[in-house]
């Protein structure tokens, strides 16, 4: 059954997400448009950012779908002037976007056996890539104050095998995280990290023989929903969440509390 937008929780607000074009990112962008916000999609690939875009659009919502790789700063400059010049302001940021150890080369290596371009490509994208957006979030934002949730993955709070690169990219975007939330906290800026566990994304859908094992490594004994993530992002997004600020929030099913 089709879902309508409906509820208001986000009513006037604006939002941006990277990484909007799929998976969490997706996800998030239409949470965010049901609950009432105009919708800023970024993606690196346009035609994956239009096609959510569109899909709010066909729902009811406001959105506009923007081009841009993360990790170049001029890149991450024009995102956030376009969704200025498009929506007037921002008041709430998701920074989804990111790659996984697939994607920059480094699947099953040890730290000994990365490339020194396998490292460098985990750290521009995974971490430059976060302190970028929230440098030119925040100077957008100014005194107004607003949101800004990174995506920092339960590789941010543990270590994880044949992932250093990727480990250590997500263990930075929390320290970021927590040093931003103590500095523009004054301001009203509020800074807050989700850490999902395994989730059930088109990414893990391809590998479904991966799943059973992953499913395992938790209590619940399920991967868990992209939508659920979204949940957690539109809440922090919210006045709800207004004394929020510096944390990190996980959703993994108890992964770490059986750790």
């Amino acid at each position: 059954m089709e879902k309508s937008f409906v509820s208001k929780l986000l009513e006037e607000k604006t939002s941006l997400v990277t990484g909007a074009g799929s998976g969490i990112g997706r996800a998030s962008a239409l949470a965010l448009a049901r609950e009432g916000a105009a919708v800023c999609a970024v993606d690196r690939h346009i035609e994956a950012a239009q096609e959510t875009a569109e899909e709010i659009r066909r729902l009811g919502g406001r959105a506009h779908a923007v081009r841009a790789d993360v990790a170049v700063e001029q890149e991450v400059k024009a995102m956030i002037s376009e969704a200025m010049d498009e929506f007037g302001r921002v008041d709430c940021y998701f920074n989804n976007a990111g790659i996984g150890t697939v994607e920059s080369n480094s699947r099953g290596k040890s730290l000994a056996q990365l490339e020194l371009a396998d490292w460098q490509r985990m750290i521009d994208v995974n971490l430059t890539g976060v302190f970028l957006c929230m440098k030119y979030e925040i100077l957008a934002m100014g005194e107004k104050g607003g949101s800004i949730v990174n995506n920092a993955s339960i590789g941010g709070l543990q270590g994880l095998k044949n992932a250093a690169a990727y480990t250590a990219a997500k263990h930075g975007v929390i320290g970021l995280t927590k040093s931003a939330a103590i500095e523009y906290g004054e301001s009203g800026i509020r800074v807050n990290a989700v850490c999902p566990g395994h989730i059930l994304t088109p990414l893990i859908m391809k590998s479904s023989n991966l799943n059973p094992d992953l499913a395992r490594m938790n209590p619940m004994n399920r991967l868990g929903t992209m939508e659920e993530i979204a949940e957690l992002v539109v809440w922090l997004s919210s006045s709800r969440a207004s004394f929020s600020n510096g944390a990190v929030f996980v959703a993994d099913g108890g992964r770490l509390a059986a750790a």
